[in-house]
């Protein structure tokens, strides 16, 4: 069983019933006050599990169903692997077995609490920031399929040209970094920028190499 199946349902469950019950959002909500303060540590995982409402949510499980498992897995043979874009956790699992499904996991869990970490330095004295969802660690599963595939050809909702991996990562990378500078908006891009930052740390902690082939397309 693919644990993209698991979070993808446990995420869906939290959020309907958080948008029911506007107590349970807000005490599951990611407050670096509340955290530093008030030592509530639970908040750096559980905002990952709710959703400010349904665009939220449908677009980050979206995010994490295409890139984190493909069904068609079983379809091809491994020889074809490398030449198709499979999603990142089965892929993960075909290249270092049992291992793939801790790597996946730790990806998603590392994106979660790494994504948290420039809010609680910027507003860890602010009792008025909030923030939730699960964008911080889709950005981490985005950024490994990536790496996996930097061929791959990818497009955003504004721009409908599909765009090669090698270049959409960085592209995406330094965008959201400038959002995150610039700030003044309702989107959490420092979020978006620490999860694919450790999305792309991760991913060459496991194997160096995939670092080393999404580079070698900027050659070809």
């Amino acid at each position: 069983m693919y644990i993209t199946w698991f979070l993808l349902g446990i995420t869906i469950l939290v959020s309907i019933r958080a948008f029911q019950d506007e107590t349970l959002k807000r005490k599951l909500m990611f407050s670096p006050y509340l955290l530093v303060h008030e030592k509530e540590w639970y908040r750096v995982i559980s905002h990952a599990f709710v959703h400010a409402n349904w665009i939220h949510l449908i677009f980050n499980m979206y995010v994490l169903y295409a890139f984190g498992i493909q069904v068609t897995y079983e379809m091809y043979p491994p020889s074809m692997y490398r030449d198709v874009s499979y999603s990142l956790e089965p892929v993960l699992i075909h290249n270092h077995g049992p291992k793939g499904y801790l790597y996946f996991g730790s990806l998603y869990l590392g994106g979660i609490l790494f994504s948290t970490l420039i809010s609680i330095r910027r507003h860890r004295d602010n009792p008025m920031y909030f923030s939730l969802g699960a964008s911080g660690a889709t950005m981490s599963v985005l950024f490994g399929y990536m790496l996996l595939h930097p061929s791959a050809q990818l497009s955003l909702f504004f721009i409908p040209i599909a765009i090669p991996a090698y270049i959409f990562a960085p592209a995406i990378l330094a965008m959201e970094y400038y959002m995150s500078r610039r700030g003044g908006s309702f989107i959490a891009h420092d979020a978006h920028f620490a999860g694919a930052v450790f999305g792309i740390v991760f991913m060459t902690i496991i194997d160096y190499h995939y670092l080393i082939d999404f580079f070698k397309h900027f050659g070809e």
